[in-house]
């Protein structure tokens, strides 16, 4: 006999997990060739050694590192065996890293040696209060949904890639035009001509998709955001939708030129005029975990420059 849960009694049960949980094993994944990030992973080598924990340190990370006191192995690796993965670094290198963390449910916080830091949030100048607070199970957990997207030509399959922030459709060349078709779940939404489309998640809507004029979605919002590049028409204008939505783009067989999707900017799939690009959500989560007094607004009027309590 089976039983089926409740949306809100199966996030307890999985909250209770995490909260429960004791990280004892700890992948270190850092920016390369960055000296701060080397500072700050030769400062977490030790003091992960004093805690008694098993460290694993990915490949290339472990190239400007003494190997004394750790484990050497790939970021797969470290999604299999890890309970907790610290990456060091600012943004891009933590969304390189979720992609693949997220497929394993491994717990994953941020060291900020980037610019902004809206993922990497414990200070590398005075990490071992917040990671003691952590490691004692004082902090707060967050999920959050990626992307994933398909390339069909003639109904099969080219290409497929995740994403933790967005995925763009855009052209190849600077300031080119492109046509495409954009459906919600088959049901036909509206056709356009711009330089393309920004698809974004919550985590991704302070990144790329703000820069084009969309709006910033709070983490816990189920929802995407549909933002236009530079559009035709000025009446074209951005769009949240339901995360549970399947996206489709139909590129016109009209375009001359090959387009590309790109995914966190980091990932690129080429696209031929006359295919189609599937979105949704995909099922991997990434859980982040944050010091206890972390507040996304805080994060925002820091990272954001706005304005303070008046009174």
């Amino acid at each position: 006999m089976t039983f089926k849960l409740s949306h809100g009694y199966t996030l307890a049960i999985r909250n209770l997990y995490w909260f429960s949980m004791k990280f004892k094993t700890v992948g270190l994944i850092g920016k390369q060739a960055h000296q701060g990030a080397n500072l700050s992973l030769r400062a977490l080598i030790v003091y992960l050694t004093k805690r008694g924990c098993r460290i694993l340190v990915e490949t290339n990370t472990a190239q400007a590192l003494d190997s004394n006191g750790f484990e050497v192995t790939d970021i797969t690796d470290i999604g299999k065996q890890a309970d907790l993965a610290i990456v060091v670094g600012g943004d891009g290198n933590m969304l390189g890293a979720a992609r693949i963390l997220a497929e394993y449910n491994v717990a994953v916080v941020g060291v900020n040696r980037g610019n902004l830091g809206f993922l990497t949030d414990i200070n590398p100048d005075d990490f071992e209060p917040q990671l003691d607070s952590i490691f004692d199970g004082d902090y707060k957990i967050e999920q959050r949904f990626l992307l994933e997207v398909e390339v069909f030509r003639d109904g099969k399959v080219q290409s497929k890639d995740s994403a933790v922030n967005e995925v763009v459709l855009h052209h190849g060349k600077v300031a080119h035009m492109m046509e495409f078709e954009v459906y919600l779940d088959d049901n036909f939404v509206f056709s356009q001509r711009s330089d393309g489309l920004i698809v974004a998640t919550p985590t991704g809507s302070t990144a790329y998709s703000l820069s084009g004029g969309g709006p910033i979605l709070t983490p816990n919002l189920d929802a995407l955001t549909l933002v236009p590049m530079f559009p035709h028409t000025l009446s074209s204008r951005p769009i949240v939708v339901d995360a549970n939505s399947t996206v489709k783009l139909k590129v016109s067989p009209e375009n001359t030129d090959n387009l590309q999707v790109s995914c966190d900017s980091h990932i690129v799939l080429t696209v031929l005029p006359g295919d189609e690009i599937i979105i949704c959500k995909n099922p991997a989560k990434l859980s982040l975990i944050h010091p206890k007094n972390y507040n996304y607004f805080n994060v925002l009027r820091t990272k954001l420059g706005w304005g303070s309590k008046l009174y």
